[in-house]
């Protein structure tokens, strides 16, 4: 049994992107249409750019499925590109403060900064929504549901309803073009954007993400590596444009005494048969881990994204060649990405959830991973009895 996995290739104007997944046990059916709906809404949200008028993003299964039943195999899935112009696309000499261009420039030795703007591109974030996707095809098996969404534009900021459920949170969140649940706000949402536009500039914002259906247990204390929080911060951390991540209530946590942050514990028997196994919490400003593990309540990660690092009307910067002072170069860009992260971030987190779902109930085919996990709450059950 090999632990769940997967990496990306491709670059933004090239062929194709790739996503490789390893791990996934046979006999897990995966819903194309699903799958396919996440790759439609990565590609929207209000404050997209031109990109997206050309590309409509579907998956191509390459391999590891038959009768789109997973066999065991690695699967290797294809998202194709129609603007493929890797190869005759312009050399870019003055980079763009805030992207990978000078950075990456000076990291492979060339004043071309074509090459490492192609990876460095948000678009392969289309390879990674298509991995989470997949994943979810096992978590739903297990009842647990995930939802992303934003909840911060600019200074514009949501409120989200913290006892609605992941169902209408969803619907909530596809009323609007802005991703976001709270109808209130999306107007204001919108004209922050509408605003950057107009003034050639870009904004960026928050997303969270919530994972319900849990049991206590996933991640583990016992190495550092395996630490669940760490491992979530890692994956929405690495989301091009991301500077910010926090669990539960984060950053605020560390301006109050811990009489007001840890969650008092209480026992519900009515909710025993539940994933939680009837531990209740008076509050969840952990965000449902502690210790680097799950504990059955539900999972909250938020992340910041800064704003796009192409602007119309460009910033100061270096020709690599001249070593003079220039505006830097534009690429065809969106105003605010925001939205369109908020469903990267639901299934980079989707794949983390998984992965660490399958390490302690893992097996080579769905029915072992079955079996271990009933074991598993029956016996979490009967402690104590």
């Amino acid at each position: 049994m090999a632990h769940l996995s997967y990496s990306t290739a491709g670059e933004s104007h090239g062929q194709a992107l790739i996503a490789l997944i390893e791990g996934m046990p046979a006999g897990v059916t995966l819903d194309v249409d699903r799958i396919n709906r996440e790759m439609t809404r990565r590609q929207g949200g209000y404050g997209r750019g031109g990109r997206q008028g050309i590309e409509k993003d579907r998956v191509n299964i390459l391999s590891g499925v038959r009768k789109l039943v997973t066999i065991g195999s690695p699967i290797a899935v294809q998202i194709a590109n129609k603007d493929w112009r890797i190869d005759d696309a312009p050399p870019v000499h003055r980079p763009r403060p805030g992207h990978a261009d000078l950075a990456g420039s000076l990291k492979w030795l060339t004043t071309d900064c074509r090459a490492p703007l192609e990876r460095a591109s948000a678009r392969e974030t289309a390879a990674r929504v298509a991995a989470g996707a997949i994943a979810r095809c096992l978590l739903n098996v297990f009842d647990i549901e995930i939802v992303g969404y934003v909840c911060r534009i600019g200074p514009v900021v949501a409120g989200i309803d913290a006892q609605a459920s992941p169902a209408e949170l969803t619907a909530r969140r596809d009323a609007n073009e802005a991703y976001c649940p709270d109808a209130v706000v999306v107007d204001d949402m919108i004209a922050v954007i509408r605003q950057a536009m107009d003034d050639g500039d870009t904004i960026g914002g928050w997303v969270e993400v919530q994972v319900h259906g849990l049991c206590p247990g996933l991640g583990s204390c016992s190495r550092w590596q395996d630490r669940l929080d760490g491992r979530l911060m890692r994956a929405v951390g690495s989301i091009q444009a991301f500077k910010g991540v926090e669990i539960g209530g984060g950053f605020e946590l560390g301006k109050l005494p811990g009489s007001q942050v840890h969650d008092e514990i209480d026992y519900d028997p009515s909710l025993r048969e539940t994933a939680c196994l009837g531990f209740t919490r008076r509050s969840n400003r952990a965000g449902g881990l502690e210790g680097g593990m799950s504990n059955g309540q539900p999972l909250i990660v938020r992340g910041a994204m800064k704003p796009i690092s192409t602007l119309v009307r460009g910033l100061d910067s270096v020709d690599l060649v001249t070593r003079q002072a220039a505006r830097c170069d534009y690429e065809r860009s969106d105003v605010c990405a925001v939205p369109a992260a908020s469903v990267v971030a639901e299934n980079v987190v989707a794949f983390e959830i998984a992965r660490a779902f399958l390490e302690k109930f893992g097996g080579d085919t769905l029915d072992e991973v079955r079996a271990a996990y009933a074991s598993y709450l029956r016996q979490a059950r009967e402690l104590g009895d």
